[in-house]
């Protein structure tokens, strides 16, 4: 089982503000915090964790049938084995009260339970709004009501299944990727949460502290948390606004009836400086507004041409409720990610069609576009692999399913198809059949696949000079292109289900940069050399990711989103509102 709070040197140490007025050992609960400002001894009767001995079976009772009736969420099978050999490790004893108090430890992480929306959670789903109530129930100190040590036994279970509910959360996720498509193996991140608890939290200085260390270490989740309620904050000044719709283009210099809202919404988003004055009688839409709306549709995967078009509109009219929900939802994918790697990885984030090579320190080292696949009907998958190998001036084998729906009517057109693309034909063992006119007889082998379809190397391969291999059950790979035209448009979904990646030289000499002597000069020459299908094996294998998140923070910190293309956020903004944790 991988440490869970070890981490490579490359990556940087998790900094996330603990909320403030959290409690900790030997600290008191401030007056008009979220605890009560007093909480007396519980009766003498129950003071200390050792329950009676008709406690004991309470706990017991409650622990075997894996349900609490005071929880929202009833009941937690899901947790049972780890909340059982939690309690036996304890000699079924309180976890949460000693010696007549509810303990710091049991407070601070009551504290971050009520604020796990600051994660991007719903803090009702570990009972947030319940705890406040809870707590005054067991300070009561009257004589005729006293806390009975099933009340304590609740309360201790309760609190004991919502931290786990609230770890799992934050280190791993709420839901399991592989139900969304992602070929992303959790057992790396699965957690031993009762040693966890035990080691960690119920005896520590500062359980809050130590609990954070279990989050994505990436600096791209954390920009990304820093800004979640940055955005919450502008959709308090800004929900609720709309501005008016377009049938022609606005250009700079041109009349718009929205002037006005729309300087307002761009300043209070950031995408006009706040110090920027703005005509609040203005009719004509220029100036600071076109540069504001270029900021915008760049951080929105738009060409930043100023024009206020029916997409750019449509875009600024998405209720902000929206973007924070993006953002929650790219949070829970950070929390699929293995949380280390042996080598910094190269990161494809599919709907903003961008390939990152990382740095040891968790930067960015560079960034590629990228084309990705979806208008054929095939969408590139989403995994962690790793790369083995580059293959210079390569071959491209069609595909089966390519070969006969594509290939084979191409031919019955035109029986010198073949020749005319760079093709040819050849035997499963590689022998070339023709690289000319196709016969009837050869046409049938190809539709039958008995024969296969390849396109020689050089420049006018569809795979271009290279590719970058990572062995997957998809046969999906990085390559360059034929076509580099195709990088110009904003949405580039054109391939089968391969990523193109925009003038790959740099990303190839970054792969092979533990290979001696691979240098970029190398590789341009390689790849504009004699040698075809070379191979160069990595003498170091690199993680490559194939992530999908609409909504990221770039390299100048700002937050950028784009659009849902293979329709997964409402998957899983379906399943996170249906599922209890």
């Amino acid at each position: 089982m991988r440490n869970p709070v070890s981490r490579p040197q490359w990556m940087i140490v998790l900094t996330i503000v603990v909320v403030a007025g959290m409690v900790v050992a030997g600290m008191s609960v401030a007056s008009g915090g979220t605890f009560p400002a007093f909480l007396p001894k519980l009766h003498p009767a129950l003071a200390g964790k050792t329950l009676s001995a008709s406690g004991v079976p309470a706990l017991r009772g409650i622990v075997d049938s894996a349900r609490n009736a005071d929880l929202r969420w009833p009941d937690f099978t899901p947790y049972k084995a780890e909340v059982a050999k939690l309690y036996e490790t304890n000699g079924y004893s309180l976890l949460w009260v000693q010696n007549g108090r509810v303990r710091p430890q049991g407070l601070a992480v009551i504290e971050l339970l009520q604020n796990a929306g600051a994660k991007g959670l719903d803090p009702e789903d570990y009972d947030g709004s319940r705890w406040q109530g809870r707590l005054l129930k067991l300070g009561q100190n009257k004589a005729d009501q006293k806390p009975s040590e099933q009340d304590l036994v609740s309360f201790d279970t309760a609190l004991t299944v919502s931290a786990m509910r609230y770890i799992r959360a934050i280190h791993c996720g709420r839901v399991n990727p592989k139900e969304f498509k992602f070929q992303i193996d959790m057992a790396g991140n699965q957690l031993p949460l009762a040693e966890f608890i035990q080691t960690q939290v119920v005896n520590a200085g500062d359980p809050a502290a130590e609990i954070q260390k279990l989050e994505p270490p990436f600096l791209g989740y954390r920009k990304m948390l820093a800004l979640l309620p940055v955005y919450e904050g502008y959709a308090n000044q800004v929900a609720g606004e709309k501005l008016p719709a377009v049938t022609k283009t606005v250009r700079p210099g041109q009349p718009y009836a929205g002037v006005v809202r729309l300087g307002r919404f761009l300043q209070v988003i950031g995408d006009i400086p706040a110090s920027a004055q703005l005509n609040p009688n203005a009719t004509i839409y220029d100036g600071a507004l076109v540069e504001g709306v270029k900021h915008y549709q760049d951080r929105h995967g738009e060409s930043p041409t100023g024009n206020l078009d029916a997409r750019t509109i449509n875009e600024l009219n998405t209720p902000p409720a929206a973007r924070i929900r993006q953002i929650k939802l790219t949070l829970e994918r950070w929390r699929w990610i293995p949380h280390s790697f042996p080598q910094p990885p190269v990161v494809v984030n599919l709907p903003e069609y961008r390939v990152r090579a990382m740095n040891p320190d968790g930067t960015v080292a560079f960034y590629k576009n990228v084309i990705i696949g979806k208008a054929y009907g095939h969408k590139s998958p989403t995994f962690e692999k790793e790369i083995q190998y580059v293959v210079f001036r390569p071959y491209w084998n069609v595909t089966p399913s390519i070969q006969r729906n594509e290939v084979v009517p191409h031919i019955q057109k035109d029986p010198n198809y073949i020749a005319k693309h760079n093709f040819e034909v050849v035997t499963p063992q590689g022998e070339v059949v023709t690289d000319n006119q196709v016969s009837p007889e050869v046409l049938e082998g190809i539709r039958s696949l008995h024969l296969m379809v390849r396109q020689k190397p050089g420049d006018t391969n569809s795979l271009g000079l290279v590719k970058i291999i990572f062995p997957n059950p998809d046969n999906v790979y990085l390559h360059g292109t034929d076509a580099p035209e195709l990088f110009s448009p904003d949405v580039r979904d054109f391939s089968h289900g391969c990523i193109r990646v925009e003038k790959p030289a740099d990303l190839v000499a970054w792969v092979l940069r533990n290979n001696p002597g691979w240098d970029l000069e190398r590789v341009k020459a390689t790849m504009n050399g004699e040698k075809n299908n070379l191979q160069v094996n990595l003498v170091t294998r690199i993680p490559v990711l194939i992530v999908y998140g609409t909504a990221t923070v770039n390299e100048e910190n700002q937050i950028r989103f784009f659009d849902d293309i293979y329709g997964y956020d409402a998957e899983l903004d379906k399943a996170l509102a249906t599922e209890h944790p």
